[in-house]
This record gives structure tokens, sequence and C-alpha cells, in this order.
């Protein structure tokens, strides 16, 4: 009668169908109680927690009936994990130690009352005692010779080993049981060991592994055609916030606590995971409200772990919302401490930071504490909290300490990701730590240097993961497919709803595999020293914005110095870069623009006082990343002369000692439907002409990415589409579908120098803490060190003439700064041509 039982978790319809039958035919004890605790159990699942113990006391009654002390035992047992879910901890844990002092019956029946005994224990918070009890069922079951019983023994204690801390027995009890459970066939609950390898990656901290193994777990569920269980879209989510995926992490969370079953017995931490979601997405008054309603089902479940981790959530919206965490914090703070819990740090630091003045540093230092923990996040906070301790005692040294061993941490928890969007989104986690040691380094303009430089633009000094790949993805070649389709129908005027659709599940699908991707195997550089910056900038002139708490520091490197000026304020300047790029659509469209105004707004304040000491002479730029959009010629100081665009310093850097291919091969690409045909390359050709010509059929995917190999000099003329929801999408169009970010992140080798002549085919979307995503970012991480593209609305038949003039300087041996400069210059009495002109900047050298 045991498989009714595993017919109630496999086929629950099935299973109560048989066990109402055997109800309806047969007046024995025994059976009569394995056809009830069959269906306790398809009632508990279902989430009918109240029917399903009712039934479960009848089928205890009837085994007390036949005095089977097996049957006792198990049905006891399963009443006592019943009653523990749905909230009668105290009764739950009373039946369980009953089922387990049962010392009679067998050492199967009493190992699984054990197993179950220690879900009672680790359900409310008792993960100590929980491992004591898994060990006992551990020697039972093995005792019994039931080789599936005890690798789901060993699933239960890895879960609570890592509650614990005990990584290293969570793995290893994992490795068992999954072979185990494939020994024995049970491919389906292997996938359990599969989920419980993502949960232990995670607590590592190497997010991109966790996120492969939950993804191999849900994929083996949907081929078996099971549904996902709701612990494992639990751990998933958890792991997606912490990857900085919020917004996904919600609706991943949203639609697990929609389902109409599994998800009801486990509707508490469920809730609680959403509410953590929507804190990270910035929705603190959704996430106080949804924390408020976990954390009250918690109490009323006696579940006070759980219900301390939701008071926690509670203070933290709270906190985000008002500033002010709750009365509570410092009791929530002690008891997490108490339990060495890696969210007490975290709550430390809220106490910490509303307590009175003579308690505030004590708190802070013991949440200093954790910075040994494993985990590179708890760390992180860890030194935050000792940050803010330097603080307050006016320590400023001990404050940049403090946040560069807290970004260091950060930098630890990154560099495991492959992937470059996971990589930008990570340094959310070090805004805080970025924002204190910019204000506490603002003071020198050497140390403000260095700080800004090891805050900005990490992402791009360590390429993605997928440059060396040798094949295609099948989601990827999908999605080319799909594009080349939708330019198909939308061309022969037919519907293209279907063919969206599909766009946007390979788009999930090609994200989804990108965000599972390792490090690569090269490891990233460390931030430029300011003294090799000072030396590589020599008698040029370098000038690096820095925002420091909603201000615009300007620093200007040259002749072996550096100076401070102090401009105007980001909300300033946020309030003009909307009416730059309207004046330059207009101009693009051939319609009257006044450009001078805004321009003389804008430098005023994005530069003010430093204008007055940049010397005469090419000018590199390293602004915000917020400002990398903004047409920089409109600022007076800048429109005549040469001037680049760079992510950072230390990016600059890199870029001026790329060497150039040898030899040097030029590619021109001639994308479809330009209103100007793409009328500068057969001019380009006939000025290269051993160049690489693509155009009309030819310009396909394929073609143009093995051309961009190792190219000197590429020139693409497409159109272009910046995705500000998902900048890796940006896209060229050519022939037979989008060329993305995802596909140049998988060049060997990068092309020296790019031009792109398509529409804000130069827009980066920042991200993160001072991050930069896009089809240019994704150029400078494979080591391209120079690009010509435009940052807003570009005429199609302006750009053909303007591109044919910058070409004109490249291969006199002007750099692509000095070469726009000449084109600005001659495109002076045209409207349309100087408001195109205007749009294109030099980025790198």
């Amino acid at each position: 009668m045991q498989h009714l039982l595993e017919l109630a978790f496999d086929d629950p319809d099935e299973a109560s169908r048989l066990a109402e039958a055997l109800l309806d035919t047969s007046d024995d004890s025994i059976t009569r109680s394995w056809a009830l605790q069959c269906l306790g159990i398809v009632f508990r699942e279902a989430g009918r927690l109240d029917e399903s113990v009712a039934v479960l006391r009848r089928g205890l009654a009837e085994a007390t009936r036949a005095r089977s002390l097996d049957r006792i035992c198990d049905v006891r047992s399963t009443l006592g994990i019943t009653l523990v879910f749905g909230g009668r901890t105290r009764s739950g844990l009373s039946h369980l130690a009953k089922a387990v002092g049962a010392e009679a019956a067998s050492h199967r029946v009493v190992a699984k009352a054990l197993m179950l005994q220690a879900m009672g224990q680790g359900y409310s918070g008792g993960f100590a005692d929980a491992r004591t009890s898994l060990h006992r069922s551990l020697a039972r079951v093995r005792a019994a010779g039931d080789p599936v019983w005890e690798a789901r023994t060993l699933v239960n204690l890895a879960h609570v080993a890592l509650r614990l801390g005990l990584a290293s027995e969570a793995e290893h009890s994992i490795e068992l049981a999954e072979r185990l459970f494939r020994g024995e066939g049970a491919a389906v609950e292997a996938l359990d060991a599969v989920g419980n390898r993502g949960e232990i990656a995670a607590f590592r901290g190497d997010l991109a592994s966790a996120l492969r193994w939950y993804g191999l777990a849900v994929d083996g569920a949907t081929r078996a055609g099971v549904p996902v269980r709701p612990e494992l879209a639990e751990l998933r989510v958890s792991a997606m916030r912490a990857a900085g995926l919020a917004e996904e992490a919600v609706g991943m969370m949203r639609e697990a606590l929609s389902e109409d079953s599994q998800a009801r017995a486990k509707t508490a931490e469920l809730r609680l995971t959403l509410a953590e979601a929507l804190l990270a997405a910035g929705h603190p008054d959704e996430a106080l409200a949804t924390a408020r309603r976990a954390r009250d089902e918690f109490r009323a479940q006696r579940r006070e772990w759980h219900r301390l981790r939701a008071r926690l959530l509670v203070a933290r919206a709270l906190a985000a919302r008002s500033g002010r965490p709750g009365h509570d914090i410092a009791d929530i703070a002690d008891k997490l401490d108490a339990q060495g819990a890696d969210e007490a740090p975290l709550a430390l630091t809220l106490a910490g930071r509303v307590a009175q003045r003579d308690d505030r540093v004590p708190l802070l230092r013991r949440a200093m504490s954790y910075r040994t923990r494993a985990n590179g996040l708890v760390r992180a906070s860890a030194h935050l909290a000792g940050a803010l301790a330097c603080e307050e005692c006016q320590d400023r040294a001990g404050v940049l300490r403090a946040c560069a061993a807290g970004l260091d941490a950060i930098d630890e928890h990154r560099r495991l990701m492959g992937s470059s969007e996971l990589r930008a989104l990570a340094t959310t986690h070090g805004r805080e730590l970025t924002e204190i040691a910019l204000r506490h380094a603002a003071h020198d303009p050497r140390t403000l240097l260095r700080w800004s430089e090891r805050t900005r633009a990490t992402a791009l000094a360590q390429p993605p993961a997928t440059s060396d790949a040798a094949t295609i993805p099948a989601s990827l070649a999908a999605l080319r497919d799909n594009g080349r389709r939708l330019a198909e129908a939308r061309q022969a005027g037919e519907p293209t709803e279907e063919l969206e659709k599909e766009r946007l599940r390979l788009e999930r699908a090609v994200r989804t595999e990108h965000h599972t991707q390792s490090a690569a195997g090269t490891d990233p550089q460390r931030p430029a020293a300011v003294e090799d910056i000072v030396a590589g900038v020599g008698d040029g002139c370098l000038v690096e914005l820095v925002d420091v708490d909603g201000t615009l520091h300007v620093l200007v490197v040259h002749n072996g110095r550096v100076r401070r000026k102090v401009a105007g304020s980001t909300t300033e300047v946020a309030d003009l870069l909307a009416p730059a790029a309207m004046l330059l659509r207009r101009a693009a469209r051939g319609r009257p623009a006044d450009t001078a105004d805004i321009g003389r707004r804008l430098q005023e304040a994005i530069l003010g006082d430093a204008v007055r000491l940049i010397p005469d002479g090419p000018v590199t730029l390293a602004p915000t990343a917020r400002l990398h959009g903004l047409a920089w010629s409109l600022l007076r100081a800048l429109h005549d002369r040469p001037f680049a665009i760079v992510p950072s310093a230390g990016q600059w850097l890199r870029a001026t000692n790329a060497e150039r291919p040898d030899p040097q091969r030029t590619v021109l690409v001639a994308g479809p439907e330009l209103e100007s045909g793409g009328a500068e390359v057969p001019v380009l050709a006939q000025r290269h002409p051993g160049a690489v010509l693509l155009d009309g059929p030819h310009a396909t995917l394929g073609a143009v990415l093995d051309a961009l190999d190792g190219a000197d000099l590429a020139h693409l003329a497409t159109h272009g589409r910046f995705r500000a929801d998902s900048p890796l999408f940006s896209a060229l169009d050519l022939a037979d579908g989008p060329l993305t970010v995802h596909d140049l992140e998988r060049l060997r080798t990068a092309p020296y120098r790019v031009v792109l002549s398509a529409c804000e085919s130069g827009v980066l979307a920042p991200v993160g803490a001072q991050e930069l995503l896009g089809l240019a970012a994704a150029l400078f991480s494979i080591g391209t060190a120079g690009l010509v593209s435009s940052v807003g609305e570009v005429n199609d038949a302006a750009t053909a003439d303007l591109m044919v003039g910058l070409h004109d300087g490249l291969a006199g041996g002007a750099d692509p700064a000095a070469a726009l400069l000449a084109v600005r210059r001659a495109a002076a009495d045209d409207p349309v041509a100087a408001g195109t002109a205007a749009a294109f900047v030099a980025l790198g050298v």
C-alpha cells in the first residue's frame, strides 16, 4: 500500500479515486488507515489543511484500532507534520515526538517519522535539533536498506546543514542523494537534489551557478510534466533578487502564489520572498503590506524563526519608505545576532542608524563582526556597518578602509558571474558604500579620482563569459531566426502579433541562459592607479565627472596635476537632458533649432568654473553613467575642439594600450531599409579597395560577425534600436535579422575601431552603481579601442555625407575625435547636417 502514498504526490486525482474506492469497499482497519492517510496527504498538498487534519485523525483511529505499531507511527507522523504546516506547531511536534518514540516500530517507519520530525523542527526554526533527528533517521533508513528514503533524508539533511552554515556537509549530502535517486530510477526526485545544489551555490555567493542549477531543476520538472515545487520557486526567486533581477523575481513570485494547489501550504514563505523582491525592486509600500501579512501568518503558525525574518523585512520596508525602521528593530537585531544569522549585520546596522548616540557605535561594531562570513554580500553589509561606525567616530581613513573592504567583497561576489548584465547589476549592492567613500574622498582631488575609478565601469573590465564560445546556443539561434521572420513580415505588411510573442519568449530564454554563465577565465583588471592616469594623460587633458551626494565634482587632470571644481546639481543637469535631446531631434528633421542657450546652461551645470582649468587642445571626458547619452558638442567649450568620451579613465588607458591588428582589415556593411540606402558605403568601398563589403542580402548576421572578428576598422550603416528595457537586446538591423549585444559578446577578437551610423547606436543604459550596458559597452568589454556612434536621432541622408567626411579624416591619420571635429565644422552651415553631426560622439581612442 506504500505506493498509494507515493501516488498522492505524483497523481493526486488517481490517488483520491483509489483511496475512496478502498474506503467504500473495505472494513479492514489497516487498509482504511492507508486510504485515509493517502487522502490526508492529497488534501494537505492542495492546501485544504483542516480537511487533511480531520481525515488523518480518522486514519490514526483506524491504525490504533488495528493495533499496528507501524501504522500508528506512520499515520501519526503524517498528522504531526500536517499540523505543523497548518500553524499548530506545538500539537504537531507533540505527535511527531510520539511517533519517533515508537521504538518497537520498524526501522523504515521510525526513520520516516524522524525525517518528518526534523522537517517540523526546521519549519519552526529548530535546525540544530532537526539535524540530530536527521542523522538518527539516516542510521535507521540505512539499516532498513531503503535507498530512496535514504536519499530523501539526505536532501532534508542538506537543507538543514545549510541553515546551520555547514555548506560542505550539505554538498556531500546532496551529491550522495542525487546518486541514490538516479540509481533507483527516481528521476523526478533527483530534481530536488539539483535544486539543492543551487541553494548551496547561492549560499556561497555563486549566483550564476545557483541560477543554472535552479534552471536545470525547473526544466527537468517541465519535461517530466510535474509542477515546480514552491520551495524551488522560492529559492530561485531569492537568487534572482540577490543577482539584481528584482522585477523578474517579483513576477515569478506572483506566479508561484497564484498556483491553485502546491503553493498554498507554503503561502507565508512565498509571501515573504515576494516582499523581499518587491523591496529590492523599489516598491516599499507593497513590500511593507506583504511582509506584514507574512509576519502575521508566521505568528499564527507559531514559527518564530520565520516570523523574525518577516519582522526584519517589515523594518526594512518602513526604513525605505520613511527612513525609520520601527520601534522593535533593536529587539529584531538582538535575536538575529543571538542566532548568528546572515541577516544579523543588516538588522544591527538598521538599529545602529536610529539608536541613541551612545548606543550607535556598539551596535555597528557588532554588525562588523560578520565581516569574515563566506558570503560576499554578508561581508559587504558588515563592512558598511564598519564604515558607518568610523563615520560616527570621525575617522575618515577608517571609513575609506571599510568601504574598500566592502567593495572588495562585492567584487568577489560579482566576479563569479559571466553575464555582463549581472556583473553590472551586482554593483547595486555597493551603492551606499560608494556614496560614503566618495563623500569622504571629496576633500582631496587625487583621492576622489582614485575612488571614482574604483567605483565606475567595473563590469567593462572583465570580458563576458561568452566571448570565446565556439557554438551558438539554440535559444540565440532561434531568436535570430525570429528576427528575420519578423523583418520579412513587417516588410510584407503581414500580422506580427504571434511573432512578437515568440520574440519575448525567446528573449527570456536567452537572458536566462546568459545569466547562468560562470565567469570568464581571465581575471578582471584592477582599477587604474592615479599615478598611471596622471602619467598617461601627460600634457593632454582628462576631465572626470563625479557625483558626490547629488552634486557634480569636476576633476581636471593635466600636466601632472589633478584639480577639482564643484559644478551644478545632478537634478539640475537631469532637467536639461530632455530639452537638449528634443532640440537635436528637431534639427535632424530639418526644423529650426537654436541650441546655443541649452548648450550654455548645460556647460554651466556640468563643468561650471572647471572650464577655466581646461587647456586648449583635445579633451577626454569621463562622465557619470547617466550623462553618457548627452550630445556633448552642444557645450561651447567642446564644440570647436576634438573630444572623446570614455566610461572611465581606466578604460581609456586600456584603449590607448590596445594593439592594432596586423594586417589591417576594413569592413563595410550596409543594412536594409535605410532612407539613404547606405549611400556612403559604395563611396567608402571605392576608397578602401581591399575592404570586405557586405550589403543587400549579403549583410547577414553570420557574415557580418565573421568579418568583424579581428577587423581594424568596421563601418556599419544600419538602422539601430536601443532597448532601455533590456539593453543587451539593443540591436543593429541586418538582412536576416538583428545583431544584438549578445552576438557581439561572442566575438573572439574585437574590431579595433567601429563606426556605427545608426540612430542611438551609442546610447548606454546606466545600471547598478555607475555601470553601463549597450552596444558600445559590449564592444569596450571585449576590447574595442574606439567607437563613433550617435546618442540621438539622426538624419539618414545627412549621415551618409558626414560619414564620408569622417572616414576621410580617419584615412588621413586623425583619431575619431579629430575626425568628428572636422565633420562638425564642415556641417556648420547646414542645420540638418549640423544637428546630425552633433548627435555623434567619439568613444575611446
